[in-house]
């Protein structure tokens, strides 16, 4: 059984930008307010925030850069009050030389303090793309949310942000064994082809038997949640089946469907006049599906649910998703 009990901490991640991940963290963090929550939002695209502009704060007097600094002693040092009740946020630090690429000592200071935020919920809204800093934020929080649209190259970016928040984990599980490494990156002595999880778990099984428990254990441990948005069709409502049965197929894990948020005109005049209330008129069509989203993600901390379990290959059905399956499996 997976543990979700006390999920305070989420990040909402999804590889390419444009998919829409600042505004469900702001969507989600309103509706969990609504419902009675502390809530902190933390700018993670270090090196580009923009969250609290979008939140309409247009100069913050502090940010995450000073607690990097140590110009404050705590993480909390920073949180500033936003114009919605209920919602705080850290804004993001981009002023400072290699703030996108904060030191290992940065990193683990800040991945200690987060845990520690005065909240019932802590929404990290990660920047683009798969570096290691992103990745590790990802990885670090209990609740991992994957954002993305219903358009193919969408699904295609945020299987590769999955794939590669997957491998980093298993690199860090295994980070002084130089023998999984090298099949997890395929480099297998014996020449033999590694083209999804189940080929590494069949040679880590060939290998180093005594390790393939523990390898087992992290595909379990790794749970993601998905969300698509910008839903504006019956194919866009489909497209987290098919992330979640390309993660199954390729990866031997199965991404948990969180909800789906239909394309709303809103957005776009929320965003442009920094006007995030408007991000909680109920007669608005993304927000019924933020508002169900944000009390899935508060019975998730009170209930478990059954875990993954790895299966055996079965052989194709003829199914739509095949159709779509077979782009992944040529970029896999």
């Amino acid at each position: 059984m997976a543990n979700h009990s006390n999920i305070k901490l989420w990040s909402i991640g999804g590889g390419k930008g444009g998919v829409g991940k600042s505004v469900v963290t702001i969507g989600l963090g309103i509706s969990l307010a609504r419902l009675g929550n502390r809530v902190i939002l933390l700018d993670g695209d270090l090196g580009g925030a923009n969250l609290h502009t979008m939140m309409g704060l247009r100069f913050p007097s502090v940010t995450l850069e000073d607690f990097l600094l140590k110009k404050v002693p705590r993480l909390e040092d920073v949180v500033l009050e936003t114009p919605i009740e209920g919602i705080s946020i850290i804004c993001g630090a981009d002023d400072i030389l290699g703030a996108a690429n904060p030191t290992f000592h940065q990193k683990i200071r800040l991945l200690r303090e987060l845990e520690e935020l005065p909240a019932d919920f802590v929404l990290i809204d990660l920047g683009a793309g798969t570096s290691f800093n992103i990745l590790d934020l990802f990885n670090h929080s209990p609740g991992k949310i994957a954002v993305f649209s219903g358009v193919s190259t969408s699904l295609q970016n945020v299987y590769g942000f999955i794939k590669c928040a997957l491998f980093r984990k298993i690199s860090r599980e295994f980070a002084k064994d130089g023998e999984i490494l090298a099949l997890l990156y395929e480099e297998d002595p014996a020449g033999e082809d590694i083209s999804c999880m189940d080929d590494l778990v069949a040679q880590v099984k060939r290998v180093a038997p005594e390790k393939c428990f523990r390898l087992l254990k992290a595909l379990r441990d790794f749970e993601v949640f998905l969300v698509t948005n910008m839903v504006k069709n019956d194919q866009d409502f489909r497209a987290a089946e098919i992330v979640q049965s390309v993660c199954a197929d390729f990866l031997n894990i199965k991404p948990q469907i969180l909800g789906h948020l239909l394309a709303d005109p809103l957005v776009e005049v929320a965003i442009n006049q920094m006007v995030p209330s408007l991000l909680h008129q109920r007669d608005n069509k993304i927000v019924r599906g933020l508002e169900q989203i944000a009390k899935r993600m508060v019975r998730l901390g009170r209930h478990s649910f059954p875990a993954w379990s790895p299966e055996e290959p079965k052989s194709a059905k003829s199914s739509p998703l095949n159709i779509f399956k077979e782009a992944f499996e040529s970029s896999s």
